[in-house]
Parts: structure tokens; C-alpha cells; sequence
């Protein structure tokens, strides 16, 4: 099987039409009001790596489904007049999330460069994961 286009030329396309934040300008906006951090990785993603703190958690399968009002599945989080930050383990996946949700009409829409993998090199506030018992 031969594919049309492959993920590296998604992202880049994603990437030349949204915002891109660089982690610094991300950090900056953590905990306005104005502002709603959107974490797509998986939940096992969160409890092994743990998480920003007030993100709001919808993994990158559910992301249409909650952003469309007509939706059984919508999220009235998604309907509010914010910024959304949307971010991944590292850039790729909250690039096309921000890309969908911007085709979708989000505006203010935008993506943390590098991802979660950069906020916490960077020192960004982390909500460590719970050890196993």
C-alpha cells in the first residue's frame, strides 16, 4: 500500500496554517482565565507522565465529536469564548488537533511546541503522576 500523504506532510501542513507556542509563551498563559489548556495524549499517557494542572483532558479520538455542538458526544467547554492551547507529548498530534479544531471553527486556537515533553523541561507546573501500589 502506498499512502498519499504520510504524517511528517500533515504536520507541516498543520503547522503552516495554526498558532505555534513556543513552551515559554505557553507557560505564560497557564492559569488565566482566559485561556483553556486542552491535553489530547491517552489517559495511560497522563498517569505515567503526569499532567498540567486545570488541562483539560480529551484524548485526539473524541476531539470532533466534543468540539461539535450537534454532538451527542459535545463538551460545553469547547463552546466557551477562550483561548485554546492544545498540546501532546511532543507537538505532533496537538498540531493537527489545533488544525481540526480551527477547521472546525475554534478560534484562538493554538499548540505548545514540543509538547508536554517541553513544559516540563522547561519547568512548567506539573501535576506528578500517583505512584503505583
Amino acid at each position: 500500500m502506498q499512502i498519499k500523504k504520510g504524517y511528517k506532510q500533515l504536520v507541516a501542513e498543520a503547522n503552516a496554517e495554526i498558532v505555534t507556542l513556543s513552551v515559554d509563551d505557553a507557560i505564560k498563559h497557564h492559569g488565566r482565565d482566559d485561556v483553556v489548556f486542552v491535553d489530547i495524549r491517552d489517559p495511560r499517557e497522563l498517569e505515567r507522565d503526569g499532567k498540567v494542572p486545570g488541562a483539560f483532558s480529551c484524548t485526539r479520538g473524541m476531539l470532533e465529536f466534543w468540539i461539535d455542538p450537534e454532538s451527542p458526544y459535545a463538551k460545553p467547554i469547547f463552546q466557551e469564548d477562550k483561548k485554546f492551547v492544545f498540546f501532546c507529548a511532543g507537538g505532533l498530534r496537538s498540531a493537527l488537533a489545533a488544525k481540526t479544531a480551527q477547521d472546525m471553527g475554534l478560534e484562538n486556537v493554538s499548540h505548545i511546541e514540543g509538547g508536554f515533553g517541553a513544559w516540563k523541561k522547561a519547568g512548567g507546573p506539573i501535576d506528578a503522576p500517583k505512584p503505583k501500589a
